[in-house]
């Protein structure tokens, strides 16, 4: 049995996401590959090469992968995926985006957002936005499967020495091109990564209320994240939303400020280790999945918080 796990990635290095996938690899058994598909992708090569428990890098560098637009890269995956038990990404917009395509390619139904490994053909994932847990059994010659990362703690990143061996295959589909992208660029760590997030919603009013928020994370080393109520509100930029239809985060710590605690926002963020909730409604469901609840105006909490730290 040998599974493909396909790498997250930027060219020059790996995304966090991809040890977990990894993680997720590890524990259905077997052999791990790690395919880097893009261009002038040998730093990101290198550094999967490096992963504890990976046996071999396959490295497709080709100018068609330079921005991983699936209509490019899945095509690739198909095929060297016919000689795998498994093929393995993240759930990231990326993995969500190549999968599907493949699995398609394939003939063989996707596996979405496992959470945990029953058996090498058994799953778990999550429905109804996380309040019900699915067990998949699939019986397909190879099982397409995207991958939670909250779910799998990361393997090492350093300790591994595998092959790595340049692979060819389908490059430009000639069905889509790269235009252009507008990365956000912050000081405050990635949401997704961070070890502690601070969110808030529709109770912090409007947008330049979140200077209470900026001003907290920075003092904990903590990203800032807000509910799909802020974000439509146009408070904050739709890739700071945390939830179902946004990022989903597992942090250490997890502030909600001001969110009531709607069970599309639960969704994404009630794996956190430790959830602290700051609401003036003491009805309000987020105090339901709190480990620390306080009922107190936001306006006056967070910046007498602020001060403690």
């Amino acid at each position: 049995m040998t599974i493909l796990v396909i790498a997250e990635h930027t060219n020059a290095a790996l995304a966090p996401a991809t040890l977990n996938t990894v993680a997720a690899a590890a524990k259905i058994g077997g052999d791990i590959h790690v395919l880097v598909a893009g261009a002038a992708c040998g730093a990101a090569a290198e550094a999967a090469a490096k992963i504890a428990g990976v046996a071999k890098v396959l490295v497709a560098d080709d100018a068609a992968f330079a921005h991983q637009l699936p209509e490019n890269v899945a095509p690739l995956v198909a095929e060297l995926g016919k000689g795998y038990s498994h093929i393995l990404a993240a759930a990231t917009s990326n993995g969500k985006n190549i999968l599907p395509r493949v699995a398609a390619a394939l003939d063989v139904d996707q596996i979405s957002e496992i959470i945990a490994v029953e058996s090498a053909d058994t799953f778990k994932r999550p429905i109804y936005a996380g309040n019900a847990i699915a067990t998949v059994q699939s019986s397909a010659a190879v099982k397409v499967i995207t991958v939670r990362a909250t779910g799998f703690d990361p393997v090492a990143a350093e300790g591994g020495s595998a092959a790595v061996e340049a692979v060819s295959g389908a490059a430009d589909a000639g069905k889509s091109t790269f235009v252009g992208e507008e990365l956000a660029k912050s000081d405050r760590p990635e949401l997704t990564a961070a070890k502690i997030v601070v969110s808030g919603g529709r109770g912090m009013q409007n947008g330049d209320n979140f200077k209470h928020l900026y001003a907290l994370a920075d003092k904990l080393g903590a990203a800032v994240g807000a509910s799909r109520a802020a974000v439509d509100a146009g408070f904050v930029p739709n890739d700071m939303q945390v939830g179902q239809t946004g990022k989903i985060v597992a942090p250490q710590l997890y502030i909600a400020v001001g969110i009531s605690g709607a069970i599309q926002h639960l969704a994404g963020m009630k794996d956190s280790k430790v959830i602290v909730a700051i609401n003036k409604d003491e009805e309000a469901p987020i105090f339901q999945v709190a480990d620390y609840g306080l009922v107190a105006d936001l306006f006056d909490a967070v910046p007498e918080l602020e001060q403690l730290v």
